[in-house]
C-alpha cells in the first residue's frame, strides 16, 4: 500500500537539458520586444495618433484614421475650452469694444434674396444691426447685446464659404447661461430671451480650412451691442 501511494503522486521532473537555457530565454524575449515595436510604429501610432514613422500605416489606411481621431479631439478640447472661457468670465464694460461703424453691410441686393434672412416680427420692421466680420480657420469671435432681464432679441446669422461651431450663451456677475450650441452650422436665427440682466450673445468658431464670412442681423429689445475682444 505505501509503495502504491508513492507511485501515484511521484511525477516526472525535466533534466536539465530539457529545461530553456538563458540565452534562449533573452533571444524570446528579444523578438517578442521586436514584435511590440513593430505593432507600435506601424499600427498603433498611426491609428491613434496619425504618426507613421515608417509609412506602412498610411499604406493600410490606418494613418488617416489617427490624423482624424487627433483633429476631433483637439477640436473638442478647443470648443471646451472656448465655452469654459466665456461662461467663466463675466463681461464687463471694460472688455467691450464698440463694433466699428464700417463693419456694417449695404442690404443684399435682389440677387442674393436667396440667403437674406427674414425681416423681425415683434413689433419691427428692420434690423436694428448688422455686423459683418471674417473667421480665419481656427479663429473664434464673440458678439454680445446687453439686455435686462425679459428683453427679447431677434436675431439672423449666415456663413459665407463655410460653416461655424456656436455657442448662443449669456453672462452676468455670478451667473452664466448657454441656451443654444451647434456644430458645422451655415446659419441660424430666432429669438433671444434674456434669462436675466447682463450681456447675451453668440461665440462662434471656424474649425474649417479657409476664411468664412458671418453676416449678423440683430433687432427687438437691447441696449447696445459690443464685440467682445
Amino acid at each position: 500500500m505505501i509503495c502504491e501511494s508513492i507511485t501515484m503522486y511521484n511525477t516526472d521532473i525535466p533534466n536539465r537539458a530539457e529545461l530553456p537555457t538563458t540565452r534562449q530565454l533573452i533571444r524570446s524575449t528579444l523578438i517578442a520586444a521586436v514584435a511590440a515595436l513593430v505593432l507600435l510604429f506601424t499600427v498603433v501610432l498611426p491609428s491613434e495618433y496619425g504618426v507613421d514613422p515608417t509609412g506602412v500605416g498610411r499604406m493600410l489606411g490606418l494613418t488617416e484614421m489617427g490624423e482624424i481621431k487627433t483633429r476631433l479631439a483637439e477640436e473638442a478640447e478647443a470648443d471646451a475650452a472656448a465655452t469654459q472661457a466665456a461662461h467663466s468670465a463675466p463681461v464687463t464694460a471694460a472688455a467691450l469694444e464698440p463694433v466699428p461703424a464700417q463693419t456694417a453691410v449695404p442690404a443684399p441686393t435682389p440677387t442674393a434674396a436667396a440667403s437674406t434672412p427674414a425681416t423681425p416680427s415683434l413689433g419691427s420692421t428692420e434690423w436694428r444691426d448688422e455686423i459683418t466680420f471674417v473667421l480665419t480657420p481656427g479663429q473664434g469671435t464673440e458678439i454680445k447685446l446687453r439686455m435686462n432681464q425679459g428683453d427679447k432679441a431677434l436675431y439672423s446669422w449666415t456663413v459665407q464659404g463655410g460653416v461655424v461651431n456656436f455657442d448662443t450663451h449669456g453672462d452676468a456677475i455670478g451667473r452664466s447661461i448657454s441656451y443654444e450650441k451647434g456644430r458645422g452650422v451655415p446659419a441660424d436665427e430666432g429669438e433671444l430671451v434674456a434669462a436675466f440682466t447682463g450681456n447675451h450673445g453668440w461665440f462662434w468658431r471656424n474649425r474649417g480650412e479657409a476664411d468664412v464670412t458671418v453676416v449678423l442681423r440683430t433687432g427687438g429689445v437691447y441696449s447696445d451691442i459690443k464685440r467682445v475682444k
